[in-house]
């Protein structure tokens, strides 16, 4: 489509809102300066860039595939992200883990400092992007067992203790130098292949771990904290010692930001649910946004019922200022780099048809007991040419509408992705 026509089309659509009492000039306004996370781990198969032949091991983590064009280097994951960002509307992050350190010199995991990732933050300064980070308790040998912060042994866990208290230094520093605060995860794939005999025992590991981790208060403009759950894992089938029911104890209980993995939940359970009742308790709530696929699978976004389900809660319980939205798949059968963009913009789909929707009129029939009419306004809304309004968001955010930027993703692979041996 031309740029007139997105335009004649997005004017009818304008009106088909209006009726129902929709500003969608003033919903494109806030939907522009909603950030979406993009997670570099995408990029690369979790791999890292620790050393030259960095391979994702253990944590009950895959990345299934063997696409060409795989990020080897820093260097070459942020030449992609450019890439995938330039066909994104909105402003947005990148959220990175620990293993993506960009450092001339080797360093341990537990020594790692702010300096170590100065290029990044170079990098994200001059684009004017916002940076979250995780520690890394997977792919080493130090986690081969399948214990970290819950490990027996006093050495180890004193690793990982040490390797938690410098992300959190680095995610402190992220957030001085870019102005945005850093939000840092702490996720741990601890658990048994086997049913276990003693379950108190690493939780009791963990709480202490994670106590002596967060012992230093970090001033909140600057660095949040979040925990992580997680239902199992490959070759962690029987018991995780993270679970939900143990994080969201100690969200509540330390004042932290409880994330929800929505890929770390039985498959007949949703996030969308869940929002409302933890936000009655937690002041924020961080999101991992992936597909599962009967299990964890970390499958590329699409516009799914429960996607879109997300969106709704976070835009009608007024959470925008309280979730803090990340994407979480890592799908190496595809272009990594068109995988980001397909979950960016399916992400961002969502949070617009949540705006799009008359929130108070809804309510109102709602609270009048007026069912029928909630209903019938609900499937109405899936009709109306929301289509259109996206257009216009991409040609006013100077990306390509529809999918033609699926070109761009063409050349690129051609003339950089598919050089790289």
């Amino acid at each position: 489509m031309t740029s007139q026509q997105i335009e004649t089309s997005y004017s009818f659509a304008k009106e088909r809102y209006a009726a129902l009492g929709v500003d969608t000039d003033a919903v494109l306004k806030n939907l522009a300066v909603i950030p979406i996370s993009l997670h570099a781990w995408q990029g690369d198969d979790v791999c890292g860039f620790e050393s030259p032949d960095a391979q994702l091991t253990g944590g009950g983590i895959q990345a299934i595939g063997n696409y060409p064009g795989k990020a080897r280097t820093a260097a070459e994951m942020r030449m992609d992200l450019d890439k995938a960002l330039s066909l994104i509307p909105g402003s947005h992050r990148v959220n990175l883990q620990a293993i993506h350190v960009d450092s001339d010199e080797k360093v341990e995991r537990n020594n790692f400092q702010p300096k170590h990732f100065s290029r990044w933050i170079d990098w994200a300064k001059e684009r004017k992007l916002g940076l979250d980070f995780n520690p890394s308790y997977f792919s080493h040998p130090k986690a081969d067992a399948g214990f970290t912060l819950t490990s027996t042994d006093e050495g180890i866990r004193q690793f990982w203790i040490e390797h938690g208290i410098a992300c959190r230094k680095i995610g402190e520093a992220f957030g001085k130098a870019l102005g945005t605060p850093c939000v840092t995860n702490i996720w741990i794939p601890d658990g048994y292949k086997d049913i276990p005999v003693d379950r108190k025992a690493p939780r009791e590991r963990l709480v202490n771990a994670l106590d002596t981790i967060l012992a230093e208060k970090i001033d909140p403009r600057y660095n949040l904290d979040a925990v992580e759950s997680k239902l199992f894992g490959l070759g962690l089938e029987s018991y995780t010692a993270g679970s939900h029911e143990f994080y969201m104890g100690y969200a509540v209980s330390r004042n932290l930001l409880l994330c929800f993995d929505t890929g770390h939940f039985h498959p007949t359970e949703v996030i969308s649910d869940k929002l409302s009742a933890v936000l009655m308790f937690v002041d924020q709530v961080l999101l991992h946004v992936s597909r599962g696929v009967r299990w964890d699978s970390d499958h590329v976004l699409i516009l799914s019922d429960e996607l879109q389900a997300l969106a709704q809660e976070i835009v009608r319980g007024e959470f925008l200022k309280r979730v803090h939205i990340s994407l979480d798949f890592f799908d190496a059968s595809i272009n990594r780099v068109a995988a980001w963009v397909i979950g960016a913009r399916n992400m961002s789909k969502a949070l617009l048809l949540a705006l799009l929707e008359p929130t108070a009129q809804l309510r109102k029939f709602e609270l009048d007991g007026d069912y029928t009419s909630r209903l019938t306004m609900l499937e109405e809304l899936k009709t109306l040419p929301w289509g259109a309004v996206w257009d216009y968001y991409c040609l006013t955010q100077n990306v390509p509408a529809g999918h033609l930027w699926l070109d761009e993703i063409k050349h690129y692979e051609r003339d950089v992705l598919f050089k790289r041996t």
